[in-house]
This record gives structure tokens, sequence and C-alpha cells, in this order.
């Protein structure tokens, strides 16, 4: 299928870096700014200068539970490498850019305002037997008959929505020794475009003849749900970047509390200085929804049944590259009986729950922990999904330079490793690229920006 190929294409085009968790390593940094603040809006209290203006800023990640660095650079086909074996195939695209944000300080106050893109495309929880016939007619499998029952909602899933958040914090408490920070932002949301295939508890067999492949003895539940461009397609990249900020169909916020263990063994600081012993937080981030509404939308719900003599012919399905095709597909076999319909629908942010500790360990040299963990069902066909992970970084901060060295491990992708540096404002890093390039990672990322700050 040709969404497979925009997938290979990211990995091979991008594989110079792409993590799940956006400028990871870096938004852990005691050079405290905007970045800070998406990981938590208490860390706006604590910016090293007093204002700061964001410029344009990008992360992207790629990972997946199947193809490693090796196979994109060998004879190995992609297509056969994803649909090995008996797990489950998961996949993610994540994109982010950062327009034009700022923030300030005032007192005890901190005040923000960000601009954010976002782009997702997921695969979640595939059967491999079920991949592998619809997308290369079954080259994994012998001649005769695979069986497949899962219990599970696998899905295919593209999002891009556009956000505008505003940020306010206070320090509730702030002595010599300690600081207690409370903040939250609040977001306006631009859904742009959407498409979702889920096959819920799909049981059935694939009878492979050779040439053709068959589906017989089959239930499932389906749904279908689509809007924008990503309607007319899901592999065109050109799909994802051009519709991403729909009109205002949403809300969602971030809550946060951070707290600092001050450095008391430094002396003569700046009055904006951020010097601490230990620097952690709290936050629950991404509560809440949006709704897509468009001329061509559409969301359905069916039950899939093909019983006794019957079959379906699933080699149709191999020049397919949207949902609307695959809907039209199977509605003309006559297999599908519609139970629900809507013409809009709303859909649920990924939303998760983050803690982290910033260590000073000796002058210039701190370790970081940070750990996510979704609140939602991947599974759910109304959800954007999100991963957990757990990220260790090691980091040395100069001042004007800092270089650091993330370490995660991710539910889909396994253990990652990476290096990043900041000089100034400016920065640049990945969450992978050391693993990439010394052993056979299935994940690749890469961010890059530019901040000032002043006074």
């Amino acid at each position: 299928m040709k969404n497979l190929k925009l997938v290979y294409l990211l990995l091979i085009s991008t594989f110079v870096g792409f993590s799940q968790d956006h400028f990871t390593g870096l938004s852990t940094s005691s050079r405290v700014g905007i970045l800070n603040t998406y990981l938590n809006p208490a860390e706006i209290v604590n910016m090293s200068n007093k204002f700061e203006i964001d410029g344009l800023g990008m992360s992207v990640s790629v990972s997946n539970n199947k193809i490693g660095y090796s196979d994109l650079f060998s004879d190995t086909n992609l297509e056969s490498a994803l649909f090995k074996g008996s797990d489950p195939v998961n996949m993610t695209i994540d994109a982010e850019i950062h327009a034009i944000g700022f923030a300030m300080k005032f007192k005890n106050w901190g005040f923000g305002i960000t601009t954010t893109a976002r782009g997702k495309m997921d695969v979640v929880d595939v059967d491999p037997k079920l991949g592998d016939a619809l997308s290369n007619s079954g080259g994994n499998s012998l001649i005769g008959n695979s069986i497949i029952n899962s219990n599970y909602n696998q899905r295919l899933n593209g999002t891009t929505w556009g956000e505008v958040g505003f940020t306010v914090a206070r320090s509730i408490k702030n002595t010599e020794k300690y600081k207690l920070n409370l903040g939250a932002t609040f977001k306006l949301l631009f859904p742009g475009s959407y498409t979702n295939m889920g096959l819920d508890k799909f049981n059935g067999t694939i009878t492979n003849t050779g040439t053709q492949l068959y589906l017989t003895n089959t239930t499932a539940n389906l749904n279908f749900a689509y809007s924008g461009g990503l309607a007319n397609n899901f592999s065109n990249i050109n799909d994802y970047s051009q519709s991403v900020f729909g009109g205002l169909h949403g809300f969602s916020g971030d809550i946060g509390m951070n707290f600092q263990w001050k450095d008391k063994s430094i002396f003569n600081l700046k009055k904006n200085s951020n010097k601490y012993k230990i620097n952690a937080g709290i936050a629950i981030r991404n509560i809440g929804s949006m709704t897509f509404k468009d001329p061509n939308n559409n969301s359905s719900n069916y039950e899939l049944r093909i019983q006794g003599s019957q079959s379906l012919n699933l080699n149709q399905f191999q020049n397919v590259d949207n949902t609307q095709q695959i809907e039209t597909i199977l509605l003309n076999s006559g297999f599908l009986t519609k139970t629900q319909s809507n013409k809009d629908f709303t859909i649920k942010l990924p939303t998760l729950f983050s803690a982290y500790a910033d260590v000073k360990i000796i002058s210039k040299i701190y370790i970081s922990g940070y750990i996510q963990q979704k609140l939602n069902d991947n599974n759910s066909n109304d959800q954007i999904s999100v991963q957990n992970s757990f990220t260790i970084t090691p980091r040395a901060n100069f001042g004007f330079f800092e270089v650091f060295s993330p370490w995660s491990k991710n539910a889909i992708s396994g253990l990652n490793g990476g290096i990043g540096f900041r000089l100034g404002g400016y920065y640049i890093g990945s969450g992978s690229l050391v693993t990439a390039l010394i052993n056979d990672s299935k994940q690749a990322d890469i961010y890059t920006g530019f901040r000032w700050s002043f006074l």
C-alpha cells in the first residue's frame, strides 16, 4: 500500500536524526526558556532572563518496532521486514514546528504565548500477517491459510492540527533555599486534517493461492473517519504539510508544578540567574479535544462479516492510497453493514503525565531523569496516540555553551541514545544519533531552532 512507501521515504530521508520525546535532553536544561514550558508550564517563572523570543524551531521523530538502521542500507525488502515475525507492527511519525513565541517574567509571575503546528502518522498494533497480505501480496507467507484472531483494535491514523498557547505561572513559595511554582497553559486548537481506519476484534482466514489472496470466515468492527486533505490521500507528504491550521474547533490545557532546591554555594548571582541543586516537576499535558468540521467529513462504523463460501479478494487493495477508497471497495463487496455514521467528529488529544528531576552533580555537570506515561488508550478510534518513555540525560552546561547526551527507553523502538548542543540561543540535537551509528536502532530523530533572551 502506498501509505507504507511514505513511511520508508521518511525513514530514509530523515535518519540523520528523528524522537518520540520532542527536544529530548534540551527541555530539562537549566538554561530555562519557552521550550521548557512545553514540558511544564510552571517552568516559565524560572526563565534565565526576563524576556525571550522563540524563533523557528523544529522537531521530527520516526520510530518503529521492526525496521532497524541496517535494514535501510541493505538489500532487505522493507515491506517484508516490517511484517516479519508475530509481534504486532507499531510505527509513529511525529513532527512539530514552533513558530514565533514570546515569554516574560514579572516579579513572581511568568507569562508566555506560543504557536505550534503538529502532524502525526501512526500504525498501531497491526497484525503482521494481515499487513503482509495487504501491502506485500503475502510475500512472507507460504501457500496455504493464515488464521488471524485479534482481540484489540488495529489502526492506521494520520492527524494535523495547530495550537496557540497562553501560559501563566506564579511562584507561590520563594525563599533563600527553596522555590515552588504552579503554572498552566490554555491552548486554542485548529484541527487541519484527519484520517483513521480501525479494525477491532478482527478474526478471519487469509488464503494464499500463490497469485491471489482471499479473506474468508471473517468478522470485525470497522471505523472509517476522514476530514480535510487526508481524506484524499494519506500517503502524500504535501497533504500533511499544507493542511495544518484549520478553523478554531477545540481547546486543551496543561497544568504543572515545579520545585527547586537552590544552590547556596554560588554567590554574587545576577538577578535572573537559575542555579539549583535540584530542579523537579510534574505535569499533566494535552487535556482536551478538537472537533473536525469539513465539507468532506465522515465518520462511520461498520460490521464486517464474510461467512460460508464467501471470500474477499485482497489484491484489489494493492494501489489504495486513501481511506475513502478502502471504504468504497468494502462497501461494493457487500460484506459491510453500517452501524453508525456522523458528519462531524471529536478527537481526543494524547493526554499524558510527565515527571522529571535535574540534579547538579558537580559544578557545571548535571544529570536529569524524565518519564512520561500515557493516560488514554492508543487503540481507541477517537484518540491521537502517544508512547510511554523514560530518559536519562547527562549534561555539561558552561553558560553560553552546553552539551548533553539523552538516553531513552521508548515503548515502540526500545533503547536509543543521542547527543545535542546549545550555543547561546541556537540548538541542535538528536535522541538517537549515537545508537543509529553504533547499533541497529529502530528510531531516528532530529530537532533544531533558535531563541533569543535578554535582560
